[in-house]
Protein backbone atom coordinates (compact mmCIF):
# COMPACT_ATOMS: atom_id res chain seq x y z
CA UNK A 1 0.00 0.00 0.00
CA UNK A 2 1.34 3.41 -0.96
CA UNK A 3 2.24 5.62 1.98
CA UNK A 4 0.04 8.68 2.30
CA UNK A 5 1.99 11.86 1.42
CA UNK A 6 2.90 14.02 4.40
CA UNK A 7 0.78 17.12 4.71
CA UNK A 8 2.73 20.41 4.64
CA UNK A 9 3.45 21.83 8.06
CA UNK A 10 0.94 24.13 9.66
CA UNK A 11 1.93 27.80 9.48
CA UNK A 12 1.35 30.72 11.82
CA UNK A 13 2.50 34.25 11.08
CA UNK A 14 3.42 36.80 13.75
CA UNK A 15 3.25 40.41 12.63
CA UNK A 16 3.60 43.62 14.59
CA UNK A 17 2.12 47.09 14.60
CA UNK A 18 5.71 48.45 14.52
CA UNK A 19 9.32 47.39 14.77
CA UNK A 20 10.64 46.18 18.13
CA UNK A 21 7.25 45.28 19.59
CA UNK A 22 8.53 41.85 20.60
CA UNK A 23 7.89 39.68 17.52
CA UNK A 24 11.25 37.93 17.67
CA UNK A 25 11.06 37.07 21.38
CA UNK A 26 7.45 35.87 21.11
CA UNK A 27 8.35 33.76 18.09
CA UNK A 28 11.26 32.28 20.05
CA UNK A 29 9.01 31.51 23.01
CA UNK A 30 6.44 29.82 20.77
CA UNK A 31 9.22 27.79 19.15
CA UNK A 32 10.12 26.44 22.58
CA UNK A 33 6.46 25.85 23.58
CA UNK A 34 5.73 23.81 20.45
CA UNK A 35 8.91 21.81 21.04
CA UNK A 36 7.86 21.19 24.65
CA UNK A 37 4.45 20.07 23.39
CA UNK A 38 6.01 17.36 21.23
CA UNK A 39 5.97 19.03 17.82
CA UNK A 40 8.87 19.71 15.45
CA UNK A 41 8.71 23.48 14.88
CA UNK A 42 10.94 25.68 12.73
CA UNK A 43 11.26 29.48 12.40
CA UNK A 44 11.04 31.46 9.17
CA UNK A 45 11.67 35.09 8.30
CA UNK A 46 11.72 35.67 4.57
CA UNK A 47 13.62 38.96 4.68
CA UNK A 48 15.60 40.30 7.60
CA UNK A 49 17.49 43.58 7.93
CA UNK A 50 20.15 43.18 10.59
CA UNK A 51 23.85 43.61 11.25
CA UNK A 52 23.68 40.95 13.93
CA UNK A 53 24.09 37.68 12.09
CA UNK A 54 24.48 33.96 12.76
CA UNK A 55 26.65 31.36 11.03
CA UNK A 56 24.99 28.05 10.20
CA UNK A 57 26.76 24.71 10.51
CA UNK A 58 27.50 24.73 6.76
CA UNK A 59 29.13 28.17 6.95
CA UNK A 60 26.28 30.38 5.73
CA UNK A 61 25.00 33.66 7.18
CA UNK A 62 21.46 34.35 8.42
CA UNK A 63 19.83 36.74 10.88
CA UNK A 64 20.81 36.21 14.50
CA UNK A 65 17.19 35.98 15.65
CA UNK A 66 16.43 33.03 13.37
CA UNK A 67 19.56 31.26 14.63
CA UNK A 68 18.37 31.70 18.22
CA UNK A 69 14.86 30.58 17.30
CA UNK A 70 16.24 27.41 15.71
CA UNK A 71 18.13 26.74 18.95
CA UNK A 72 14.86 27.18 20.88
CA UNK A 73 13.34 24.59 18.52
CA UNK A 74 16.26 22.24 19.23
CA UNK A 75 17.28 22.07 15.56
CA UNK A 76 20.17 23.24 13.40
CA UNK A 77 19.60 26.56 11.68
CA UNK A 78 19.61 26.63 7.88
CA UNK A 79 19.41 29.42 5.33
CA UNK A 80 15.84 28.37 4.51
CA UNK A 81 14.90 29.97 7.83
CA UNK A 82 16.09 33.38 6.58
CA UNK A 83 16.71 33.21 2.82
CA UNK A 84 17.25 36.98 2.39
CA UNK A 85 19.40 39.00 4.77
CA UNK A 86 19.95 42.73 4.26
CA UNK A 87 23.07 44.16 5.90
CA UNK A 88 23.27 47.98 5.73
CA UNK A 89 26.77 49.23 4.86
CA UNK A 90 25.91 52.94 4.78
CA UNK A 91 22.82 55.11 4.43
CA UNK A 92 20.59 53.79 1.62
CA UNK A 93 23.05 51.05 0.58
CA UNK A 94 23.12 47.44 1.79
CA UNK A 95 24.79 44.13 1.14
CA UNK A 96 22.15 41.62 0.04
CA UNK A 97 22.81 38.09 1.30
CA UNK A 98 20.80 35.33 -0.40
CA UNK A 99 20.79 31.88 1.19
CA UNK A 100 23.76 32.85 3.32
CA UNK A 101 26.02 34.12 0.52
CA UNK A 102 26.60 37.76 -0.55
CA UNK A 103 24.59 38.36 -3.72
CA UNK A 104 25.05 42.07 -4.46
CA UNK A 105 25.45 45.50 -2.94
CA UNK A 106 22.42 47.63 -3.76
CA UNK A 107 20.81 50.95 -3.08
CA UNK A 108 17.36 50.88 -1.51
CA UNK A 109 15.73 51.88 -4.81
CA UNK A 110 17.61 49.22 -6.82
CA UNK A 111 16.66 46.56 -4.28
CA UNK A 112 13.02 47.53 -4.48
CA UNK A 113 12.84 47.92 -8.26
CA UNK A 114 15.09 45.10 -9.46
CA UNK A 115 15.44 42.49 -6.71
CA UNK A 116 12.05 42.28 -4.98
CA UNK A 117 10.06 41.42 -8.12
CA UNK A 118 12.18 38.28 -8.49
CA UNK A 119 12.31 37.36 -4.80
CA UNK A 120 8.99 35.54 -4.39
CA UNK A 121 10.29 32.25 -5.78
CA UNK A 122 13.35 32.28 -3.50
CA UNK A 123 11.18 32.95 -0.48
CA UNK A 124 8.49 30.41 -1.25
CA UNK A 125 10.92 27.64 -2.18
CA UNK A 126 12.60 28.06 1.21
CA UNK A 127 9.29 28.09 3.08
CA UNK A 128 8.02 25.02 1.23
CA UNK A 129 11.16 23.06 2.09
CA UNK A 130 10.62 23.89 5.76
CA UNK A 131 6.97 22.90 5.57
CA UNK A 132 7.98 19.54 4.09
CA UNK A 133 10.49 18.88 6.90
CA UNK A 134 8.72 20.11 10.06
CA UNK A 135 5.31 20.05 11.80
CA UNK A 136 4.84 23.78 12.41
CA UNK A 137 6.54 26.75 10.78
CA UNK A 138 6.44 30.04 12.68
CA UNK A 139 6.65 32.91 10.22
CA UNK A 140 7.89 36.23 11.58
CA UNK A 141 7.01 39.47 9.81
CA UNK A 142 9.07 42.66 9.78
CA UNK A 143 8.19 46.17 10.87
CA UNK A 144 4.51 46.84 10.20
CA UNK A 145 2.22 45.32 7.55
CA UNK A 146 0.59 48.74 7.08
CA UNK A 147 3.52 50.52 5.41
CA UNK A 148 1.54 51.89 2.48
CA UNK A 149 4.60 52.82 0.43
CA UNK A 150 6.01 49.28 0.63
CA UNK A 151 2.97 47.04 0.38
CA UNK A 152 2.89 46.52 -3.39
CA UNK A 153 6.22 44.66 -3.34
CA UNK A 154 6.03 43.20 0.15
CA UNK A 155 7.61 39.79 0.61
CA UNK A 156 7.70 39.69 4.41
CA UNK A 157 4.23 40.59 5.74
CA UNK A 158 0.73 40.31 4.27
CA UNK A 159 1.68 39.32 0.72
CA UNK A 160 3.68 36.45 2.17
CA UNK A 161 0.82 35.48 4.47
CA UNK A 162 -1.39 35.27 1.39
CA UNK A 163 1.08 33.19 -0.61
CA UNK A 164 1.37 30.74 2.31
CA UNK A 165 -2.33 30.97 3.27
CA UNK A 166 -1.17 31.68 6.82
CA UNK A 167 -3.29 32.98 9.69
CA UNK A 168 -1.81 36.08 11.34
CA UNK A 169 -1.50 37.13 14.96
CA UNK A 170 -0.91 40.86 15.36
CA UNK A 171 1.40 41.99 18.20
CA UNK A 172 1.49 45.45 19.75
CA UNK A 173 3.65 46.96 22.50
CA UNK A 174 1.59 48.62 25.25
CA UNK A 175 4.72 49.94 26.97
CA UNK A 176 5.05 52.50 24.15
CA UNK A 177 1.52 53.79 24.68
CA UNK A 178 -1.27 54.08 22.14
CA UNK A 179 -1.78 50.35 21.89
CA UNK A 180 -5.45 50.47 20.87
CA UNK A 181 -4.85 53.14 18.25
CA UNK A 182 -1.92 51.18 16.81
CA UNK A 183 -3.96 47.97 16.52
CA UNK A 184 -7.12 49.55 15.09
CA UNK A 185 -5.08 51.87 12.86
CA UNK A 186 -3.13 48.93 11.45
CA UNK A 187 -6.35 47.05 10.64
CA UNK A 188 -7.86 50.15 9.00
CA UNK A 189 -4.87 50.44 6.67
CA UNK A 190 -5.03 46.81 5.57
CA UNK A 191 -7.03 45.65 2.57
CA UNK A 192 -10.14 43.68 3.56
CA UNK A 193 -8.61 40.37 2.46
CA UNK A 194 -5.47 41.17 4.51
CA UNK A 195 -7.41 42.16 7.63
CA UNK A 196 -9.37 38.90 7.32
CA UNK A 197 -6.13 37.00 7.93
CA UNK A 198 -5.72 38.55 11.39
CA UNK A 199 -7.10 35.93 13.78
CA UNK A 200 -5.96 37.33 17.11
CA UNK A 201 -4.09 40.03 18.98
CA UNK A 202 -1.26 39.83 21.49
CA UNK A 203 -0.62 42.86 23.69
CA UNK A 204 2.98 42.78 24.85
CA UNK A 205 5.00 44.33 27.71
CA UNK A 206 2.16 45.12 30.13
CA UNK A 207 3.21 46.31 33.60
CA UNK A 208 -0.05 47.22 35.34
CA UNK A 209 -3.24 45.82 36.83
CA UNK A 210 -4.94 43.73 34.17
CA UNK A 211 -8.40 44.51 35.57
CA UNK A 212 -7.85 48.19 34.68
CA UNK A 213 -7.04 47.23 31.10
CA UNK A 214 -10.03 44.90 30.68
CA UNK A 215 -12.53 47.57 29.50
CA UNK A 216 -10.13 48.44 26.68
CA UNK A 217 -9.76 44.79 25.72
CA UNK A 218 -13.54 44.36 25.66
CA UNK A 219 -13.86 47.46 23.44
CA UNK A 220 -11.15 46.20 21.08
CA UNK A 221 -12.78 42.80 20.64
CA UNK A 222 -16.21 44.38 20.10
CA UNK A 223 -14.83 46.95 17.64
CA UNK A 224 -12.82 44.47 15.54
CA UNK A 225 -14.49 41.11 16.11
CA UNK A 226 -11.02 39.66 16.71
CA UNK A 227 -10.04 38.09 20.06
CA UNK A 228 -7.23 39.24 22.31
CA UNK A 229 -5.28 36.01 22.79
CA UNK A 230 -3.19 37.29 25.64
CA UNK A 231 -1.71 40.23 27.51
CA UNK A 232 1.93 39.42 28.10
CA UNK A 233 3.75 40.84 31.11
CA UNK A 234 6.82 43.02 30.77
CA UNK A 235 9.68 40.55 31.20
CA UNK A 236 12.79 42.15 32.62
CA UNK A 237 16.31 41.30 31.53
CA UNK A 238 15.40 39.07 28.61
CA UNK A 239 18.62 37.26 27.73
CA UNK A 240 17.76 36.12 24.23
CA UNK A 241 20.02 37.44 21.50
CA UNK A 242 18.61 40.52 19.77
CA UNK A 243 19.03 41.44 16.11
CA UNK A 244 18.30 45.16 16.33
CA UNK A 245 20.90 47.49 17.86
CA UNK A 246 18.08 49.64 19.28
CA UNK A 247 18.34 47.40 22.37
CA UNK A 248 21.74 48.98 23.04
CA UNK A 249 20.03 52.22 24.03
CA UNK A 250 19.08 50.61 27.32
CA UNK A 251 22.70 49.49 27.90
CA UNK A 252 24.29 52.90 27.42
CA UNK A 253 25.04 53.27 31.11
CA UNK A 254 25.32 49.60 31.97
CA UNK A 255 23.95 47.99 35.11
CA UNK A 256 22.52 49.88 38.02
CA UNK A 257 24.54 49.40 41.17
CA UNK A 258 28.19 48.77 41.90
CA UNK A 259 30.22 46.17 40.03
CA UNK A 260 33.91 45.39 40.29
CA UNK A 261 34.82 45.35 36.59
CA UNK A 262 33.87 48.04 34.08
CA UNK A 263 34.00 47.19 30.35
CA UNK A 264 33.28 49.80 27.68
CA UNK A 265 32.18 48.63 24.23
CA UNK A 266 32.47 51.28 21.53
CA UNK A 267 29.14 51.78 19.78
CA UNK A 268 30.11 53.07 16.41
CA UNK A 269 27.46 53.70 13.71
CA UNK A 270 27.78 50.33 11.95
CA UNK A 271 28.31 48.10 14.98
CA UNK A 272 27.61 44.45 14.19
CA UNK A 273 27.28 41.24 16.20
CA UNK A 274 26.98 43.15 19.47
CA UNK A 275 25.59 39.97 21.04
CA UNK A 276 29.26 38.91 21.32
CA UNK A 277 29.15 40.60 24.72
CA UNK A 278 25.89 39.24 26.09
CA UNK A 279 27.85 36.61 28.00
CA UNK A 280 29.83 39.38 29.75
CA UNK A 281 26.61 41.19 30.62
CA UNK A 282 25.47 38.15 32.62
CA UNK A 283 28.56 38.01 34.82
CA UNK A 284 27.77 39.28 38.33
CA UNK A 285 30.96 41.30 38.73
CA UNK A 286 30.90 42.99 35.30
CA UNK A 287 29.37 46.22 34.07
CA UNK A 288 29.20 46.48 30.26
CA UNK A 289 28.55 49.95 28.80
CA UNK A 290 28.06 50.93 25.16
CA UNK A 291 29.69 54.32 24.64
CA UNK A 292 29.74 56.85 21.79
CA UNK A 293 32.00 59.67 23.06
CA UNK A 294 35.17 60.33 25.11
CA UNK A 295 32.97 61.83 27.83
CA UNK A 296 31.07 58.56 28.22
CA UNK A 297 34.24 56.47 28.08
CA UNK A 298 35.58 57.32 31.51
CA UNK A 299 38.31 54.99 32.79
CA UNK A 300 37.12 51.40 32.30
CA UNK A 301 39.16 48.27 32.98
CA UNK A 302 38.84 47.17 29.34
CA UNK A 303 37.73 48.77 26.10
CA UNK A 304 36.34 46.57 23.32
CA UNK A 305 36.26 47.58 19.67
CA UNK A 306 33.45 45.32 18.35
CA UNK A 307 32.61 44.11 14.88
CA UNK A 308 31.43 46.54 12.23
CA UNK A 309 29.97 46.41 8.72
CA UNK A 310 32.11 49.44 7.75
CA UNK A 311 35.57 49.14 9.29
CA UNK A 312 37.13 52.17 7.61
CA UNK A 313 34.05 54.33 8.08
CA UNK A 314 33.77 53.46 11.76
CA UNK A 315 37.53 54.00 12.23
CA UNK A 316 37.02 57.51 10.87
CA UNK A 317 34.19 57.92 13.37
CA UNK A 318 36.56 56.90 16.18
CA UNK A 319 39.00 59.59 15.10
CA UNK A 320 36.51 62.37 14.50
CA UNK A 321 34.71 61.72 17.81
CA UNK A 322 37.95 61.85 19.79
CA UNK A 323 37.51 58.28 21.02
CA UNK A 324 40.68 57.02 19.35
CA UNK A 325 42.83 59.61 21.12
CA UNK A 326 41.16 58.97 24.47
CA UNK A 327 41.66 55.20 24.13
CA UNK A 328 45.29 55.59 23.06
CA UNK A 329 46.00 57.81 26.05
CA UNK A 330 44.70 55.12 28.39
CA UNK A 331 46.65 52.37 26.59
CA UNK A 332 49.88 54.40 26.75
CA UNK A 333 49.38 54.87 30.50
CA UNK A 334 48.73 51.12 30.94
CA UNK A 335 45.38 52.10 32.40
CA UNK A 336 43.19 49.91 30.22
CA UNK A 337 43.20 46.69 28.23
CA UNK A 338 42.17 47.16 24.59
CA UNK A 339 40.43 44.33 22.72
CA UNK A 340 39.40 44.18 19.06
CA UNK A 341 36.86 41.72 17.68
CA UNK A 342 36.65 41.23 13.88
CA UNK A 343 36.36 44.79 12.48
CA UNK A 344 37.80 46.11 15.73
CA UNK A 345 40.72 43.69 15.32
CA UNK A 346 41.31 45.04 11.82
CA UNK A 347 41.36 48.61 13.18
CA UNK A 348 44.17 47.72 15.61
CA UNK A 349 46.56 47.13 12.71
CA UNK A 350 48.60 49.60 10.68
CA UNK A 351 46.92 49.58 7.29
CA UNK A 352 43.46 48.97 5.82
CA UNK A 353 42.94 48.54 2.07
CA UNK A 354 39.65 48.25 0.18
CA UNK A 355 40.61 47.94 -3.51
CA UNK A 356 37.23 46.53 -4.58
CA UNK A 357 35.07 49.04 -2.64
CA UNK A 358 33.67 46.17 -0.58
CA UNK A 359 32.60 48.52 2.20
CA UNK A 360 31.01 51.06 -0.18
CA UNK A 361 32.52 54.08 1.58
CA UNK A 362 34.60 55.19 -1.42
CA UNK A 363 37.80 55.14 0.68
CA UNK A 364 40.29 52.63 -0.70
CA UNK A 365 43.01 52.93 1.94
CA UNK A 366 43.35 54.13 5.51
CA UNK A 367 45.86 54.06 8.34
CA UNK A 368 44.86 51.86 11.25
CA UNK A 369 45.29 52.60 14.94
CA UNK A 370 48.72 51.00 14.62
CA UNK A 371 49.01 49.09 17.88
CA UNK A 372 49.58 45.71 16.20
CA UNK A 373 51.84 44.98 13.16
CA UNK A 374 48.93 43.94 10.94
CA UNK A 375 47.47 44.95 7.60
CA UNK A 376 44.04 44.05 6.26
CA UNK A 377 42.83 43.90 2.68
CA UNK A 378 39.11 43.62 1.97
CA UNK A 379 38.33 41.07 -0.72
CA UNK A 380 35.16 40.15 -2.54
CA UNK A 381 34.78 36.75 -0.88
CA UNK A 382 33.21 36.60 2.57
CA UNK A 383 34.53 34.17 5.18
CA UNK A 384 31.63 32.67 7.16
CA UNK A 385 32.59 29.65 9.22
CA UNK A 386 32.41 28.16 12.69
CA UNK A 387 35.69 27.57 14.51
CA UNK A 388 36.98 25.89 17.65
CA UNK A 389 40.34 25.42 19.31
CA UNK A 390 42.41 26.30 22.36
CA UNK A 391 44.39 29.13 23.81
CA UNK A 392 48.03 29.09 22.75
CA UNK A 393 50.48 27.94 25.49
CA UNK A 394 52.50 31.16 25.54
CA UNK A 395 49.60 33.53 25.21
CA UNK A 396 49.48 37.19 26.30
CA UNK A 397 46.45 36.67 28.50
CA UNK A 398 46.35 36.49 32.24
CA UNK A 399 44.29 33.33 32.60
CA UNK A 400 43.27 31.38 35.68
CA UNK A 401 45.60 33.32 37.95
CA UNK A 402 48.75 32.32 36.04
CA UNK A 403 50.89 34.59 33.91
CA UNK A 404 53.53 33.39 31.48
CA UNK A 405 56.21 34.44 33.96
CA UNK A 406 54.87 31.78 36.30
CA UNK A 407 55.40 29.06 33.70
CA UNK A 408 58.77 27.35 34.02
CA UNK A 409 58.68 24.87 31.14
CA UNK A 410 56.91 24.23 27.87
CA UNK A 411 55.21 21.25 29.48
CA UNK A 412 53.87 23.41 32.33
CA UNK A 413 52.66 25.94 29.80
CA UNK A 414 50.71 23.29 27.92
CA UNK A 415 49.28 21.89 31.14
CA UNK A 416 48.22 25.25 32.57
CA UNK A 417 46.83 27.06 29.54
CA UNK A 418 46.55 24.94 26.42
CA UNK A 419 43.53 23.18 27.91
CA UNK A 420 41.48 26.41 27.84
CA UNK A 421 39.01 25.82 24.97
CA UNK A 422 37.52 28.49 22.74
CA UNK A 423 34.66 28.33 20.26
CA UNK A 424 33.18 30.91 17.95
CA UNK A 425 32.50 31.85 14.37
CA UNK A 426 33.96 34.14 11.72
CA UNK A 427 32.14 36.60 9.44
CA UNK A 428 34.47 38.92 7.53
CA UNK A 429 35.56 39.99 4.07
CA UNK A 430 38.99 41.15 5.18
CA UNK A 431 42.20 39.10 5.08
CA UNK A 432 44.64 40.12 7.82
CA UNK A 433 48.39 39.57 7.64
CA UNK A 434 50.88 39.84 10.51
CA UNK A 435 54.14 41.43 9.32
CA UNK A 436 56.26 41.06 12.47
CA UNK A 437 55.12 37.90 14.28
CA UNK A 438 58.23 38.02 16.47
CA UNK A 439 56.99 41.31 17.94
CA UNK A 440 53.59 39.96 19.02
CA UNK A 441 52.11 36.75 20.38
CA UNK A 442 49.59 34.43 18.75
CA UNK A 443 46.44 33.98 20.80
CA UNK A 444 44.72 30.79 19.68
CA UNK A 445 45.20 27.65 17.66
CA UNK A 446 41.86 26.94 16.01
CA UNK A 447 40.42 24.90 13.16
CA UNK A 448 37.46 25.32 10.88
CA UNK A 449 35.18 22.34 10.34
CA UNK A 450 37.22 19.61 8.67
CA UNK A 451 40.28 21.86 8.34
CA UNK A 452 43.81 21.90 9.69
CA UNK A 453 44.63 23.88 12.87
CA UNK A 454 46.19 27.31 12.42
CA UNK A 455 47.19 30.30 14.55
CA UNK A 456 44.54 32.98 14.94
CA UNK A 457 44.57 36.39 16.64
CA UNK A 458 47.50 38.47 17.84
CA UNK A 459 48.32 40.47 20.93
CA UNK A 460 51.12 42.39 22.57
CA UNK A 461 53.35 40.34 24.85
CA UNK A 462 51.96 42.03 27.97
CA UNK A 463 48.36 41.41 26.92
CA UNK A 464 47.43 45.10 26.99
CA UNK A 465 46.25 45.02 23.36
CA UNK A 466 44.86 42.00 21.51
CA UNK A 467 42.46 41.13 18.74
CA UNK A 468 40.76 38.21 17.03
CA UNK A 469 38.30 37.37 14.27
CA UNK A 470 36.37 35.07 16.62
CA UNK A 471 32.82 36.23 17.24
CA UNK A 472 31.14 34.47 20.15
CA UNK A 473 34.47 34.07 21.96
CA UNK A 474 33.04 35.05 25.34
CA UNK A 475 30.49 32.23 25.15
CA UNK A 476 33.44 29.96 26.01
CA UNK A 477 32.89 29.72 29.75
CA UNK A 478 36.37 28.97 31.02
CA UNK A 479 38.02 31.52 28.75
CA UNK A 480 35.51 34.23 29.67
CA UNK A 481 35.88 33.74 33.40
CA UNK A 482 39.66 33.38 33.22
CA UNK A 483 40.02 36.57 31.17
CA UNK A 484 37.83 38.46 33.62
CA UNK A 485 39.89 37.09 36.51
CA UNK A 486 42.97 38.54 34.82
CA UNK A 487 41.29 41.95 34.92
CA UNK A 488 40.34 41.36 38.55
CA UNK A 489 43.86 40.44 39.62
CA UNK A 490 45.23 43.51 37.87
CA UNK A 491 43.03 45.51 40.27
CA UNK A 492 44.06 43.49 43.30
CA UNK A 493 40.79 41.54 43.44
CA UNK A 494 40.56 37.85 44.15
CA UNK A 495 39.54 35.63 41.20
CA UNK A 496 36.07 34.09 41.01
CA UNK A 497 35.14 30.55 40.12
CA UNK A 498 33.16 30.01 36.93
CA UNK A 499 29.78 31.59 37.58
CA UNK A 500 27.56 30.01 34.92
CA UNK A 501 27.38 28.01 31.72
CA UNK A 502 26.47 30.14 28.68
CA UNK A 503 24.78 27.17 27.00
CA UNK A 504 22.76 26.19 30.06
CA UNK A 505 21.79 29.82 30.71
CA UNK A 506 20.50 30.12 27.14
CA UNK A 507 18.39 26.97 27.49
CA UNK A 508 17.00 28.23 30.81
CA UNK A 509 16.11 31.55 29.19
CA UNK A 510 14.22 29.84 26.37
CA UNK A 511 12.24 27.95 29.01
CA UNK A 512 11.68 31.11 31.09
CA UNK A 513 10.13 33.14 28.27
CA UNK A 514 8.15 30.09 27.13
CA UNK A 515 6.72 29.63 30.63
CA UNK A 516 5.78 33.31 30.81
CA UNK A 517 4.09 33.18 27.42
CA UNK A 518 2.25 29.95 28.19
CA UNK A 519 0.83 31.39 31.42
CA UNK A 520 -0.51 34.51 29.68
CA UNK A 521 -1.50 33.30 26.22
CA UNK A 522 -4.57 31.27 25.24
CA UNK A 523 -2.62 28.41 23.69
CA UNK A 524 -5.78 26.43 23.00
CA UNK A 525 -6.96 29.16 20.65
CA UNK A 526 -3.50 29.48 19.12
CA UNK A 527 -3.60 25.80 18.18
CA UNK A 528 -7.13 26.22 16.82
CA UNK A 529 -6.02 29.17 14.69
CA UNK A 530 -3.28 26.98 13.16
CA UNK A 531 -5.66 24.05 12.66
CA UNK A 532 -3.45 21.80 14.80
CA UNK A 533 -4.69 19.38 17.44
CA UNK A 534 -3.14 20.36 20.79
CA UNK A 535 -1.31 17.51 22.49
CA UNK A 536 -1.58 16.74 26.16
Amino acid sequence: MREKPKQPAAVLMLQGTASDVGKSVITTALCRIFKQDGFRPAPFKSQNMALNSYVTADGKEIGRAQGAQAEACGIEATTDMNPILIKPVRDMHSQIVVHGVPFAQMSASDYRQHFLPEAKQTVMDALNRLRAAYDIVLMEGAGSPAEINLKDRDIVNMNLAGWADAPVILISDIDRGGVFASIVGTLELLEPHEAARVKGFIINKFRGDLSLLQPGLDWLEERTGIPVLGVLPYIRDIQIEAEDSVVLDSLRYGKNGQTELDIAVIRYPRISNFTDFDALLREPDVNVRYVTSPEELGRPDAVILPGTKDTIGDLIYLRESGLERAILNDVEQKAVQLVGICGGYQMLGRHLKDPFAVEANQIQEAEGIGLLPLSTTFLQHKQTVRASGKVQPFHPFHLSGMTNSDVKTDQEAHTSTASVPVNGYEIHMGVTECHEPEQVTALFKIAHAGGEPFLEGWGTSDGSVWGTYLHGLFESDRFRRSWLNGLREAKGLAPLEETYSAHERKEMEFDRVADSLRSSLDMKRVYEIMGVMQRE
